[in-house]
C-alpha cells in the first residue's frame, strides 16, 4: 500500500508566519516597536520587565503580552507596575507562544496609545526560536547561573536573537561563570549580537537597558533593529 505524507508542520508554520506578518504591518502602522523576550525558565525575564515597567511606565507607553504554561503568576506580577492591561496567555502545556495568540492579545491593546510592546515568551530556549510573532527583534536572556555554553547548546535561539542580556551579574562572585567566554560563545554563533549586562535584582546595568528602550521607542525609525528576511513584512 502506498504511503502519503502530510506536511502538517510546514502548513502550521506558514499560517503562523502569515498572521505574524499581518501583526507586524499593524504595529508598523501604529509606530510600535515589539520585542520578544526569550529565555530558559528562571533567567529573570519577569523581574527585568517588572523593573522596566516601574522605571519607565510614566515615560513610555508600554504594553505587555506574557505567556506561561499553566498560571497567570507572571502577568499578575507585572500588572502591579502599570495601569495598563497586561495580557496573559496560558498555553496549557505548549512550549511557546504563536502568532495567533499574539493577534488575539492585541485585540485589547490600544495601538494608538502604545510605543513599545513586550512579548514575554514561555521559558524555553528551543521552541520559541522557530516561531515568528511579528516582533522587531528577539531578546535572549541567560543568567550567570546557567553556564557560559548556553549559546552553543541552543544555537538557533542565539542566531535568531538581535540582543542578548546576561542577567544576575550580582551573583558572579559566587558562581564559576566567565563573562568573556559566554560572550565569545554567543558571538561564535551570532557575531552581530548586542549585549547588556544586568542584575534585575540590584539594578546594576539597567540604565543602559532603559536608554536602549528609550531610543527604540522614541527615536527615529532608523533606531529600530534590522529584521531578518523572514520577519520582514
Amino acid at each position: 500500500m502506498a504511503v502519503r505524507t502530510i506536511e502538517v508542520r510546514e502548513r502550521v508554520m506558514e499560517r503562523n508566519d502569515g498572521i505574524a506578518r499581518d501583526i507586524r504591518q499593524r504595529l508598523d502602522a501604529a509606530g510600535i516597536v515589539a520585542l520578544n523576550l526569550v529565555s530558559s525558565p528562571g533567567s529573570g525575564k519577569t523581574l527585568l520587565l517588572e523593573r522596566t515597567l516601574a522605571a519607565l511606565d510614566g515615560e513610555l507607553r508600554m504594553a505587555v503580552i506574557t505567556g506561561d504554561v499553566q498560571t497567570q503568576n507572571d502577568a499578575e506580577r507585572l500588572a502591579r507596575h502599570t495601569n495598563r492591561l497586561v495580557q496573559a496567555v496560558v498555553t496549557g502545556g505548549a512550549c511557546h507562544l504563536d502568532a495567533r495568540q499574539i493577534d488575539t492579545g492585541l485585540e485589547a491593546v490600544n495601538l494608538d496609545d502604545t510605543d513599545l510592546l513586550f512579548i514575554e515568551n514561555v521559558g524555553n530556549l528551543v521552541c520559541p526560536a522557530s516561531w515568528y510573532l511579528g516582533e522587531d527583534a528577539k531578546v535572549v536572556l541567560f543568567s550567570v547561573t546557567e553556564g557560559e555554553d548556553k549559546p552553543l547548546k541552543y544555537p538557533k535561539m542565539f542566531r535568531e536573537a538581535t540582543y542578548a542580556v546576561i542577567n544576575k551579574m550580582d551573583l558572579l562572585p559566587y558562581v564559576p561563570f566567565d563573562v568573556d567566554r559566554a560572550v565569545a560563545f554567543a558571538r561564535e554563533v551570532n557575531p552581530h549580537l548586542q549585549f547588556f549586562f544586568t542584575s534585575a535584582t540590584t539594578g546594576s546595568g539597567l540604565d543602559a537597558w532603559y536608554d536602549f528602550l528609550r531610543d527604540l521607542a522614541g527615536g527615529p525609525s532608523g533606531a529600530r533593529p534590522a529584521r531578518t528576511a523572514r520577519s520582514a513584512p
